[in-house]
């Protein structure tokens, strides 16, 4: 996760978290923080000791243009941008879909998309439908 925060008051330490919390096997991106939440943090794609498919981006916009080229590179396949981390310049996005990555932008963010699964999850046990 691209802008995973040490700081709990940010948008990407809770986004983290949330991910932790459920299982999500999940690395942080930060080239300030030694650490996120006990978690090694990296600075950068290309220093990730494995690679990766998916990237959840919680930057500035500006971060985020640099991050799509750098997960061109580094061959990510999928990168959920959170509302606000949108590039201003839309190359960047135009690059990274030619290459055929999957993004993912304009929508809900992690958090409400977590909680939406989870009331989900919970549901079934009422015969599987919602609403009932």
């Amino acid at each position: 996760m691209a802008g995973a925060s040490d700081d709990p008051e940010k948008y990407g330490h809770k986004c983290f978290a949330a991910l932790l919390n459920r299982g999500y096997n999940v690395v942080p991106l930060n080239p300030r923080a030694k650490d996120v939440l006990g978690a090694a943090a990296y600075p950068n794609l290309a220093s990730l000791p494995e690679p990766v498919e998916s990237l959840s981006v919680v930057t500035p916009p500006r971060v985020t243009e640099k991050l799509l080229d750098e997960a061109l590179a580094v061959g990510v396949k999928n990168v959920w941008m959170q509302p606000g981390a949108e590039p201003e310049d839309t190359a960047s996005l135009e690059r990274a879909r030619a290459a055929g990555v999957n993004l993912i932008y304009g929508g809900p963010c992690l958090l409400v998309e977590l909680a939406v699964r989870r009331r989900e999850t919970r549901g079934r046990g009422d015969m599987g439908t919602r609403g009932h």
